[in-house]
């Protein structure tokens, strides 16, 4: 743990839906483990009318029912409120922020901060530019020669295309150093990612396995048994490769694909993650409808419930083209990765939740027991769950106690959970601790997004300038369009595909 300073923090959008569900009750959960400053004022701000004390009523209700640990202690989240305030600024009104400026610098005072502030951006994307310029105008972004230090935190979604991404982060600049800057994904805080950097690293013996001599492929999955909830015109605007390959996968692929550091610290491992994303190898126009099958989920019935379609949600479009569902091949051009393939594919309304990676290790150039048994021993493979039921899985055969060799495929399995009484940090709880001590790590760096979008783009056009190239209808509750098959070689399968669920359910071309 860092040393962590006395600070301010000024949450703008404060009455809108990710600060009374998320950022206010991880805030809470991290005083009341003690986690933060021993003096610092949480500042509320945004267009609706409160002040003080109703927001610390508001706040009051909303931790309780949104806290991750219930019963809330009512005497730490008495303390707690104690440290918020409001401050009701319209975001474009250039003059509101000198009241801003104001209440800020009485603040650091009151609570010894030395102008230490981070500034969390939980408002629309919009309004990003005009924030960051207004702060700036009033010099509430200067760090250094006695000033604290200053930071700013991004919320996705953060663009739409390269174009956009380049745009974002000009304009960031003008007034944010990158160090200053925080582009926060709650998939790189949870446990079960950051493990498999400790695994590489604590591990020796699995190191010289991991690479292109050894592993056959990578399948990355990250399914959802929801539909899109309340969120139809913001998902049927961007899709699911926008709101989850670049925005999640991408940077969990990084993650795993990198090379070791030669340092555990942030700026030399998110160097090793902008290598991999260099060295992705571009998906041609021509190449897009071989490499990626998109799909969208159709009217179907879940346990005798009945499931709308994608297209019958609320705020989404009669004819909509926009994928629920993508699944893609790609690959990394480098000495470690050179013609190893990477599956990737994320959905809404498949059977599960669940988001893991799967390394297939290549089988044995000769093997003595296939001809015997030729079902029932399969690949190597090492399987890190992200979520839920974190953990470890290698799958490996052995012989059956029997007459002759009859080989079965059994896994070895480690969880979380299974550790005892230690309790799992909230993803969200460690991004935010780790804006406040200035860690950097687990954050995705300017250049690293835009090479992300970089590589996305030209999907995103392709599709846009050929309408033709199909998309899938799959009812809900199955694992997606039979024809993500096709980006797998002969005689590979997806983990977990249902032949109950998929077979015999001709997919429909939308």
């Amino acid at each position: 743990m860092q040393k962590i300073e006395n600070c301010v923090i000024v949450i703008f959008g404060a009455s809108g839906d990710l600060a009374k569900r998320k950022i206010l009750p991880s805030l809470f959960e991290l005083y009341h483990k003690k986690l933060l400053p021993n003096k610092f004022a949480i500042l509320g701000v945004g267009r609706s009318d409160y002040d003080d004390e109703s927001f610390r009523e508001k706040a009051n209700i909303n931790v309780k029912l949104f806290s991750k640990n219930k019963p809330v202690n009512q005497k730490s989240l008495r303390d707690f409120l104690k440290s918020i305030y409001y401050e009701e600024v319209d975001p474009n009104n250039a003059e509101a922020y000198e009241q801003l400026k104001k209440r800020i610098v009485d603040l650091n005072e009151f609570v010894e901060s030395r102008g230490n502030n981070l500034f969390y951006l939980a408002a629309p994307p919009s309004l990003y530019e005009v924030i960051t310029r207004n702060l700036g105008a009033q010099e509430l972004n200067k760090q250094g020669n006695g000033e604290g230090w200053k930071r700013i935190v991004l919320e996705k979604p953060l663009c739409s295309d390269i174009n956009s991404a380049r745009t974002l982060n000009r304009n960031i600049h003008q007034f944010f150093d990158e160090e200053q800057v925080y582009r926060i994904d709650h998939y790189l805080g949870k446990e079960g990612l950051q493990n498999i950097v400790a695994f590489r690293i604590a591990n020796a013996i699995f190191e010289p396995l991991w690479n292109r001599n050894f592993i056959q492929r990578v399948e990355i999955t990250a399914a959802e048994n929801i539909g899109i909830e309340d969120r139809g015109a913001y998902y049927d605007a961007n899709g699911a490769l926008r709101d989850m390959v670049v925005s999640h996968l991408l940077p969990l692929m990084s993650v795993f694909a990198m090379d070791i550091p030669s340092k555990f610290e942030a700026s030399v491992i998110r160097n090793e993650k902008i290598k991999v994303f260099h060295s992705l190898v571009p998906i041609l126009q021509e190449n897009v409808s071989k490499q990626v099958v998109r799909g969208q989920y159709l009217e179907s019935a879940i346990r005798g419930d009945k499931i709308a379609s994608y297209r019958k949600e609320k705020k989404v479009e009669k004819d909509s083209k926009t994928e629920t569902y993508v699944a893609m091949k790609f690959f990394i051009d480098n000495w470690r990765w050179g013609g190893v393939p990477f599956h990737i594919r994320t959905g809404k309304r498949l059977p599960t939740k669940i988001t893991e990676i799967a390394i297939h290790f290549k089988k044995s150039p000769h093997s003595l027991f296939t001809r015997d048994f030729p079902t029932r021993y399969n690949d190597n493979q090492l399987v890190f769950r992200i979520q839920p039921d974190d953990g470890i899985w290698f799958k490996f055969g052995m012989k059956m106690p029997s007459v002759g060799f009859n080989i079965k495929s059994v896994n070895v399995d480690f969880h979380y959970k299974d550790i005892g009484e230690v309790e799992f940090p909230d993803p969200f709880e460690q991004l935010l601790l780790d804006c406040i001590q200035g860690d950097a790590m687990l954050f995705t760096r300017a250049d690293a997004m835009e090479a992300s979008w970089a590589f996305i783009t030209p999907i995103l056009n392709t599709w846009k300038e050929n309408p033709d190239i199909k998309l899938y209808g799959y009812l809900a509750g199955s694992w997606g369009p039979k024809e993500a098959a096709t980006l797998l070689e002969p005689g590979e399968e997806w983990r977990y595909l249902s032949k109950e669920l998929v077979n015999g359910v001709d997919s429909t071309e939308l």
